[in-house]
Parts: structure tokens; C-alpha cells; sequence
């Protein structure tokens, strides 16, 4: 097990899926990354953790289909105090949907939504920091905001989460800013305005490290997967766009 990792305010900590079939997702994501689970037990609404060589990297939760959500991959951003980021959430455009509520032994959580209609969560450690492994294979390796509000946004999440925000691009191709810069950024927003299909809400994605995109691409398939975007090059290595069995959207990057 790795040294726990310490997030400054503002940096993605945590991700969690949201599930109509926990037993398939633990299945498909086992053996997609390699992942084991433990149980919380009823303490904590049966949510189950998941591990990576021994490091938490995530977490599932069962989705009884009452929030009428559909399943998805959850971000949630480290803060030192959960309930002061939700009142400012709700001072600055956005809106809480829950929160804040304590996690005993671990911290306080709370969810809410973004200017830009994307939902969002924050984590107070106490004392648990989040995932305990970044950028290696089966752990989380990026984490970006996809929204149409872009500037909405950028502005929000430096207000709220108190974001040293950097233009990384500004293009009529692309326009995207980060938490951070050079080896120390940690997060991105990305002006979606012309790439999120009709219908789509502005969301947060989460990267999947891998050794292999195109192995990993094939593999989610025949465990019952479906490819959103193919395989390409970037400058940022191979990524790729996937949805688990139950449809939850996620990244893969390799390289």
C-alpha cells in the first residue's frame, strides 16, 4: 500500500461510480483493471471500495433507480471545509443536492451543481485523503470538466474551489483551461459547447490510466462495454471513450 496522497483544495481526491448493477460493474472493472473490492457494510449503505494493488482508487454504490440518475462516474474535489464549498457553491450559480454529511471515520461529503448544470462532489478528510494512487495502470490519471459553459465555469470553479486556473488553449478549435500547470496540474475544463451531442448534459470525466488503449478498448468489449470514441493519439498519449455494461461513461489514456 502506498503513502496516503495529499490533495490541496480545489484537486479531484475521489471518484465513485453510480450503479444499477453492482455485481456486473465489479466484475467488468475487475477484470478490465485488475481491481478487488471490499465491502463497508451497512454503516455505509453497502458502498464498496476498490483497490489497485492494494491502493483505494475508487468506489461503487448501488443506484436503486429512485434519483431517476442514470449510472455514472462521479468526481469529487478535495476541500477543507465541506460545508462552506457548498454555500459558496450556491452563492456563485451553482446548487446543492446534498450535504454536508459525515462519513464517520472518514470525512464529510457533499454533492452539488456546478454553474454549468455538471454535478460535482467535495470531500473533508477525516482523516481518509481519497485515492491512494494516481497516473499508473487502473488508477485514475485525469479528471476534466466537459461543459458549455466554459467561462461560467472557469470562474466558478475558482471562486468555489478556490482553482489556480491556467489557459492551457485558446482556439476557435479548442479552448481548455487547468487547475495548476506544467508537472503540477491536476485537473481540466474543456469548452464542449461543440463536442457534447445534442441531449448531453455537461458533466466531469475521469481517465483511466492503462498500459494499452487499444488491448483495454477491446477487452471492455468483450466484457460487454461499448466504445464511445475510439482509440486516437494526442498530445496527451491514446485515449479512448467507453461506457461499462449498465452504460456508465469513462476514459482510458495510455502513455
Amino acid at each position: 500500500m502506498s503513502d496516503p496522497i495529499t490533495f490541496p483544495p480545489g484537486a479531484p481526491c475521489w471518484v465513485d461510480l453510480f450503479t444499477s448493477d453492482p455485481d456486473r460493474a465489479r466484475a467488468f472493472y475487475g477484470e478490465l483493471f485488475g481491481w478487488t473490492y471490499e465491502e463497508s457494510g451497512p454503516e455505509y449503505g453497502g458502498y464498496v471500495m476498490a483497490s489497485s494493488d492494494g491502493d483505494a482508487v475508487g468506489g461503487l454504490m448501488r443506484n436503486d433507480g429512485s434519483q431517476g440518475a442514470p449510472d455514472s462516474w462521479s468526481v469529487h474535489l478535495a476541500t477543507a471545509d465541506a460545508a462552506a464549498t457548498l454555500a459558496a457553491a450556491a452563492a456563485h450559480g451553482g446548487s446543492v443536492m446534498f450535504g454536508p454529511m459525515d462519513v464517520p471515520r472518514l470525512g464529510r461529503s457533499g454533492m452539488l451543481t456546478d454553474v454549468g448544470g455538471a454535478v460535482v462532489g467535495c470531500w473533508q478528510p477525516d482523516p481518509f485523503t481519497g485515492v491512494q494512487a494516481l497516473n499508473r495502470p487502473g488508477a485514475p490519471g485525469w479528471f476534466e470538466l466537459r461543459t458549455r459553459d466554459y467561462e461560467g465555469s472557469v470562474g466558478f470553479y475558482r471562486d468555489v474551489f478556490g482553482w489556480d486556473a491556467h489557459v492551457l488553449m485558446d482556439s476557435e478549435e479548442m479552448r481548455y483551461t487547468t487547475l495548476g500547470q506544467g508537472d503540477a496540474m491536476r485537473a481540466g475544463i474543456f469548452d464542449a459547447t461543440a463536442w457534447l451531442p445534442e441531449g448531453t448534459p455537461a458533466h466531469w470525466a475521469v481517465y483511466f490510466a492503462v498500459e494499452d488503449a487499444d488491448g483495454t478498448v477491446a477487452r471492455a468489449e468483450a466484457l460487454g462495454g461499448a466504445v464511445v470514441s475510439p482509440a486516437m493519439d494526442t498530445p496527451y498519449g491514446r485515449l479512448a471513450g467507453l461506457t461499462d455494461p449498465t452504460g456508465a461513461h469513462f476514459s482510458i489514456a495510455a502513455g
